[in-house]
């Protein structure tokens, strides 16, 4: 089942990758995709997290640009392909687009009710969206651009969120790092994680900035997040 259609919330529909596990049951969990579109990487991911267990959702967030997006960070011609999505990206359509997908999930033949939410990128910082505009179940956000500006949202989020934070992240120098991990002090169910040595993008599989440790560590505080509040 790699393929699955979703309704929009203006009536439309868009497609969406799902990988499910080999029982055929389990907690859901929306896959964020990066700028790259629902590519190799992002399946590769929905397949891990199937493999563990869950019925794993990566929906195509660029389809109202371009439906079935699927780029590398290999490039100059992907990167400014990716980047021209990106700038042209509709954030608040975006979300919409999730929370059409979290109520897809929630009914999906097999799923436990409890869906949780996992982004990377561009999906980083809609994971956190996520966790503070709906009523996901636990929430897992890898380098999410932008988070700054959306602080005073912290207040909103209720279910355990983790930020994981590259130290070397040239999309969140160090003073806009300080100022995220400040403010989210403050909302005891955010744990936020800095890796030092490492760049934005440090967990994408095969990406140029991988690094296995970091992204081993990484996974490891996902997996057991997950473990407790989707699994348990």
């Amino acid at each position: 089942m790699p393929d699955i259609t979703i309704s929009s919330f203006d009536g439309k529909s868009f497609g969406a990758y799902c990988a499910m596990p080999a029982k055929g049951h389990g907690p859901g969990l929306i896959v964020i995709q990066e700028i790259f579109g629902v590519n190799v990487s992002m399946r590769q991911i929905c397949d891990d997290f199937a493999a563990k267990g869950y019925i794993a959702v990566c929906p195509d967030l660029f389809w109202r640009q371009q439906p079935g997006v699927q780029i590398t960070d290999k490039t100059p011609a992907e990167w400014d392909r990716a980047m021209e999505l990106y700038k042209g990206f509709d954030g608040e359509a975006g979300v919409r687009d999730l929370l059409s997908t979290l109520a897809y999930v929630r009914t999906m033949k097999g799923c436990s009710g409890k869906v949780g939410a996992v982004g990377y990128c561009l999906g980083g910082r809609l994971a956190y969206l996520m966790a503070s505009r709906s009523d996901v179940d636990a929430t897992s956000s890898y380098y999410g651009v932008g988070l700054d500006g959306l602080l005073d949202e912290i207040h909103e989020i209720r279910m355990p969120l983790i930020l994981h934070i590259a130290a070397l992240d040239k999309f969140v120098p160090e003073p806009v790092r300080q100022k995220i991990l400040k403010a989210v002090a403050r909302n005891p169910v955010i744990q936020a994680y800095v890796y030092e040595g490492v760049d934005h993008a440090f967990a994408r599989p095969g990406g140029q900035n991988y690094n296995k440790a970091a992204a081993e560590l990484a996974n490891e505080r996902t997996n057991q997040l997950f473990t407790e509040y989707l699994q348990g």
